[in-house]
C-alpha cells in the first residue's frame, strides 16, 4: 500500500502540466485527427474525385469572378474614379509631401494586418504615386512590419488562438503544415501560403500555435509577398492611367494600348498561375502528410518539450 500511494503522487501534481502539454501539441503533432481517421474505418476519397471537385470549384469561381468583374467595370469603376480615386489623388497632391505620404503608407501597411484590415488599397496607392521602384520598397517595408507585429502579438495569446482554431480543424491542419519539417520546408510552405488564397492576416496570428520558427516565417513571408507587391503596383499604375485618360487630358497611343492589354493579360495569367500552383502544392503536402509518418508521432512528442522554448525566443532586432 505505501508503494501504491507513492506511485500515485506524481499523478497528483502532474494534471495541470499534462493538460497544458496536451493542449499545446494538438496542432504541432496533430495526433487526434489521425486517431479519428484510423478508427472511423471509412475509405479515403479517391484522388481522381478530389481532382474533379477541385476543377469544378475552380470553374465555378472563375465564372463568378468574370460576372462580378463585368458588374464592377460597368458600375463600380466609374463610381470609384469619380468619388474615391480622383479626390484621393488631388488630396495627395496638396495635403502631404512625398516623404510624409510614404511614411503614412508604410504605417497603414504595417498596422492594417494587425486589425485584420485588407491592405490592398494602400498597395495600390503606393503603385500609383511612387511607381515600381520606391513603391516596391514602401510595400515591402510596410508589409514586413505588418507580418512581424501579428506574430509577436499572437505569441501573447497562443492558447486563445489555439482554442479558436479548434473550431476549424481542416484549416488548422493546413496551418500546421507550415510548422513542420526543416528550415527550408518551413520557408517554402510559408511562401506558398502568402501566394495562395488563404487569408494572410489570419495566417499571421494562427502560425504561432505551430512549431514554426521565426526566421523561416519572416523570409518565407517576404519571398511570398514579392509577386503580390508587383501585381498591386502594376494594377495601381494601370488604374491611374485609366483615370488620366477618362478624366484628364492624356490620350493613349496605339503602342500604349497594346502594351497595357498585353501587360494586363500577363498579370492575370501570372496571378492565376501562382494561385493554382500554391493551392495544388499545399494540397499535395497535406495529402502526403496524411498518408505517411504515422509511426513518427511518438518520436515527435518526445522531441516536443525540447522544441517548445523556441516559441518564446524572438530576435532582439530585425535589422
Amino acid at each position: 500500500m505505501p508503494d501504491s500511494t507513492e506511485s500515485e503522487e506524481p499523478a497528483v501534481h502532474a494534471p495541470s502540466q499534462a493538460r497544458e502539454d496536451s493542449e499545446y501539441v494538438r496542432l504541432v503533432v496533430s495526433n487526434e485527427p489521425r486517431v479519428v481517421e484510423g478508427d472511423s474505418g471509412q475509405p479515403q476519397p479517391e484522388q481522381g474525385t478530389r481532382s474533379r471537385r477541385w476543377w469544378i470549384k475552380l470553374i465555378i469561381w472563375c465564372v463568378i469572378s468574370v460576372i462580378a468583374s463585368l458588374i464592377f467595370l460597368k458600375w463600380g469603376v466609374p463610381f470609384l474614379f469619380e468619388k474615391v480615386l480622383i479626390p484621393i489623388l488631388q488630396w495627395e497632391a496638396t495635403a502631404f509631401g512625398r516623404p510624409v505620404l510614404a511614411l503614412v503608407l508604410v504605417a497603414s501597411l504595417a498596422l492594417f494586418p494587425v486589425f485584420l484590415i485588407p491592405s490592398g488599397p494602400s498597395m495600390w496607392l503606393a503603385g500609383m504615386i511612387f511607381g515600381y521602384g520606391l513603391g516596391f520598397v514602401i510595400i515591402m517595408v510596410g508589409t514586413t512590419i505588418g507580418m512581424v507585429l501579428p506574430y509577436m502579438i499572437g505569441l501573447l495569446f497562443r492558447e486563445r488562438i489555439h482554442q479558436w482554431l479548434k473550431k476549424w480543424p481542416q484549416k488548422a491542419a493546413m496551418i500546421r503544415l507550415a510548422g513542420e519539417g526543416s528550415w527550408l520546408h518551413q520557408f517554402r510552405v510559408v511562401a506558398l501560403f502568402r501566394v495562395s488564397p488563404f487569408p494572410y492576416t489570419i495566417f499571421n496570428y494562427a502560425i504561432v500555435v505551430t512549431s514554426m520558427r521565426f526566421w523561416p516565417y519572416l523570409w518565407g513571408s517576404i519571398a511570398g509577398m514579392v509577386p503580390e507587391a508587383y501585381i498591386y503596383i502594376y494594377s495601381g499604375r494601370l488604374i491611374k492611367t485609366f483615370a488620366d485618360v477618362q478624366y484628364g487630358n492624356h490620350h493613349l497611343t496605339l503602342v500604349e494600348i497594346i502594351y497595357n492589354i498585353i501587360s494586363l493579360i500577363i498579370a492575370i495569367v501570372t496571378t492565376v498561375a501562382f494561385t493554382i500552383y500554391a493551392k495544388r502544392t499545399l494540397n499535395e503536402l497535406e495529402s502526403a502528410e496524411k498518408n505517411g509518418e504515422t509511426a513518427m508521432i511518438a518520436t515527435e512528442m518526445e522531441k516536443l518539450p525540447l522544441e517548445r522554448p523556441k516559441h518564446h525566443s524572438l530576435p532582439v532586432s530585425l535589422s
